[in-house]
């Protein structure tokens, strides 16, 4: 493991998984949490809140930590909390946390700040965009990409050359058929099957997937 911490940054159920992905990895020691919400001192899975998200500069140099990575579900909350930690600590740097359980194949691209839970396939060619996650028994297939701030939640699963965009989610379950580009801001429902192409912002599901309101 190395000497160097890291913060997670949340304090809800994503970043227990998160804590328990970094455990798993050994790559780093976690330093504790930061969340503006929790009081300090409150115990996540035995780490500490240390502080708010503007405490982190004088954190970095009093805990030997210069990682992070964003535990926050929510791709807006998750964006615009990785906004402000960049701008407040310009020199601290966003690490993936990958389980050991996870496949990823040689041939994949991925970014930074991202998540892959437990159970997770990511096929080659595929590309992961910053910030995104890809949870518990998902499975990406080749050539996909995800861009920034998406996800993909548990036991969804998508073909070959599938695009989802910028801050869209694939709910738990859904499927999404080779060559299908979903938009950005768009959320597919739980348990959906996407046959076509879907536009930026806007809420679909069913079987066959049909766009429900914009969001």
């Amino acid at each position: 493991m190395s000497a160097d911490g890291v913060f997670v940054i949340g304090a809800s159920g994503h970043a227990k998984v998160v804590i328990d992905i970094i455990e798993r990895q050994s790559l780093w020691r976690i330093a504790g949490l930061i969340d503006t919400y929790e009081s300090p001192g409150t115990q996540v899975m035995a780490y500490a809140v240390l502080g708010c998200e503007a405490c982190l500069p004088a954190l970095m140099a009093k805990h030997g930590a210069g990682a992070a990575i964003v535990a926050i579900g929510d791709n807006r909350i998750r964006c615009q909390v990785a906004q402000r930690v960049a701008s407040i600590a310009p020199s601290l740097t966003f690490v993936n946390a990958v389980h050991p359980s996870a496949r990823i194949a040689r041939d994949v691209e991925m970014g930074k700040g991202i998540a892959i839970m437990a159970g997770a396939t990511v096929n080659p060619g595929t590309r992961i965009g910053d910030f995104c996650y890809v949870n518990t028994n998902a499975s990406v297939d080749h050539d996909n990409m995800l861009e920034r701030f998406s996800c993909v939640q548990p036991n969804a699963a998508t073909g070959g050359n599938v695009r989802l965009g910028a801050f869209s989610v694939l709910a738990m379950g859904a499927i999404v058929v080779p060559g299908i580009s979903v938009g950005e801001d768009t959320v597919v429902g739980a348990g959906s099957t996407v046959l076509d192409d879907l536009p930026d912002r806007v809420v679909a599901y069913g079987t066959p997937c049909r766009i429900i309101r914009a969001r």
